[in-house]
């Protein structure tokens, strides 16, 4: 399926759990004081505590880590989630990420 279904669906379980998620948060750059927005989205924001990235893909690539990263340096938010559903158990394609302070 697309990363889209997914998004939406993940949405609807963890919100149905009590968990507030927000969909498609725009990520902006600073730069020398200037907010430029730049089209960075992040999938999901979990109790804006926690950044979720979804993906549907054979294998997940370095590429992937760096968005993840990358969402994570610009929002502020120290703890990320890359999901890969293309996987027979989804367990099995869940990355979990920590910047450190």
């Amino acid at each position: 399926m697309l990363e889209s279904v997914y998004e939406q669906c993940l949405t609807y379980e963890l919100g149905a759990r009590g968990l507030v998620v927000e969909r498609q948060i725009a990520v902006p750059v600073v730069y020398r004081g200037v907010r430029i927005e730049a089209g960075f989205r992040m999938d999901l924001l979990v109790e804006s505590v926690v950044a979720v990235e979804i993906k549907a893909v054979e294998r997940l690539m370095p590429v992937h880590n760096a968005q993840l990263l990358t969402y994570l340096k610009l929002s502020g938010l120290s703890l990320g989630i890359l999901i890969n559903f293309n996987f027979p158990r989804v367990r099995h394609g869940i990355r979990r990420f920590v910047l450190s302070s």
